[in-house]
């Protein structure tokens, strides 16, 4: 049967209900999500012809857009500025290194041109927070951690990217200066990071300062202005994803006006964004291909996992003050996602000799890598006591509806240790007149807080202020007892 609107939206649509349905499976299974859709569009490829690399390219690189927003968006700047040096460290070094490694074994095993190597390596160099942390699910791994791989997984795309077009103009311009490479390679770094600054504080600047007529516009203002970010900077060849990235962590730890509608919102795109990407990129590939590469897609992807990707973590780490073991997960909890994939359409629609030969080999590798470390990270966390119990979620959310309109908001306020109104009274706690506490959420539940209520560490608190009194109301609660 033909193709028609009305079959082609009731097919889209059915590919988000099973998007959505395989994610409980993937939970429970503890299996990446990501394999699910993969392996639906890979059902879809034998009743659907589809083989444009461009058009998977740019849906690729939308959705990454959207995806790196919502991670920025979730990053808390206090924990990443921690782990600032070894996260840079892994996702320049420790790329190059696993780029360069990978690309030697790939010339063998495959049979390429040395760049044609290197090129293979550089295009599975990065690797995918979201499929990690969608494996560990609501457990709790330390700060220190997870602020390292977010971090490395925010800025090692950039990297990788950039490998990726160098290697591909060295191949097609082998005259091309290795100094204007190099300088390329600067430029756009500093530039993203740069533009990601800038960026961010006019975003936080607009969200807060403009009064939209509906709430439901905030969080498309914040879309757009990540969108910009990334068309902004890459026009200037910056690399746009890095700046997408900094802008994002920049307004996620910012007061945002609505910053639950933006944060919910950008969750939801994001999901959809990438179960409808990694459909696509299931379409994109036939499994009777990849039966012709099985034996060297698997001997590279071991080599990946045990090798290339240890080496370039230990080398990037080493002196740092991680211990073995969580040097060890981190190389272990690399990986691979949307990027490689993404990536591997780039030397097809450049028209590289042996490019659908390295297209379906790493496609082949990052499937390997989600189902064996996927499904084994969360075990090897647990074995070296790196998890804790279940990560704390605030299961209620609570804001100012006419807030477009008013000189108010409800701001969320979470009572740490030492708090200056930790075990104080509501009454006692010297807030503004214009100040109240509307509710306190304590162990999954809300408490109506009264005058003679007590506020306890851990508490989280919604407090309705005037907009002018915002800072002073949470210094009064953030900031710490002198000693």
């Amino acid at each position: 049967m033909p193709f028609t609107v009305d079959s082609s939206i009731l097919l889209f649509s059915t590919l988000l209900i099973v998007g959505v349905i395989t994610t409980k499976f993937s939970s429970r299974l503890g299996v990446p999500s990501l394999v699910f859709f993969i392996a639906v569009g890979m059902v879809l490829s034998k009743f659907i012809y589809y083989d444009s690399a461009y058009l998977t390219q740019l849906f690729g690189i939308v959705a990454l857009i959207v995806i790196l927003f919502e991670g920025g968006l979730q990053t808390k700047w206090s924990n990443v500025k921690q782990v600032i040096g070894p996260s840079a460290t892994l996702a320049t070094v420790g790329v190059l290194i696993t780029t360069v490694i990978i690309g030697v074994l790939a010339k063998y095993i495959l049979g390429l041109s040395w760049l044609e190597g290197l090129l293979f390596g550089a295009i599975v160099g990065s690797t995918d927070a979201a499929a990690i942390f969608a494996v560990l699910g609501n457990k709790n791994i330390r700060p220190k951690l997870t602020a390292t791989l977010e971090a490395e997984s925010g800025t090692n795309d950039p990297m990788a990217i950039f490998l990726t077009i160098s290697l591909i103009e060295l191949i097609q311009y082998p005259d091309a200066s290795l100094m204007s490479l190099i300088w390329g390679f600067v430029w756009q770094m500093g530039l993203g990071l740069v533009m990601g600054v800038l960026l961010g504080k006019l975003s936080v600047w607009m969200i807060n300062k403009i009064n939209l007529d509906s709430s439901g516009l905030y969080p498309v203002l914040s879309m757009a202005l990540a969108v910009l970010t990334y068309s902004g900077t890459a026009m200037l060849q910056g690399s746009g994803l890095l700046a997408v990235y900094v802008m994002a962590v920049l307004v996620g730890n910012s007061d945002l006006t609505y910053r639950h509608s933006i944060f919910r919102f950008n969750e939801g795109f994001a999901w959809m964004m990438q179960i409808l990407m990694f459909i696509l990129l299931g379409l994109l590939v036939f499994p009777n291909q990849l039966l012709s590469v099985i034996w060297q897609g698997l001997g590279l992807s071991i080599l990946l996992m045990f090798v290339a990707r240890p080496i370039g973590v230990f080398a990037s780490m080493i002196f740092t003050k991680f211990s073995l073991k969580e040097i060890t997960f981190i190389s272990w909890a690399g990986l691979r996602g949307a990027v490689p994939i993404v990536l591997a359409t780039y030397p097809m629609i450049a028209g590289i000799d042996n490019s659908q030969l390295i297209f379906n080999v790493v496609f082949f590798v990052v499937l390997t890598s989600a189902l064996v470390q996927g499904s084994t990270v969360s075990l090897l966390a647990d074995k070296l006591g790196l998890l804790g119990g279940k990560k704390a979620t605030v299961p209620h959310t609570l804001e100012l509806v006419s807030i477009g309109r008013t000189n108010a908001e409800i701001i969320e306020i979470d009572v740490e240790e030492n708090s200056p109104v930790e075990g104080k009274q509501i009454r006692h706690a010297e807030l503004p007149e214009e100040a109240l506490v509307t509710a306190i959420v304590r162990d999954e539940k809300i408490i109506t807080p009264k005058g003679m209520t007590f506020i306890q560490t851990g508490d989280i608190l919604y407090v309705l202020v005037p907009k002018h009194l915002r800072e002073q109301v949470k210094a009064q609660f953030s900031k710490q007892e002198e000693s």
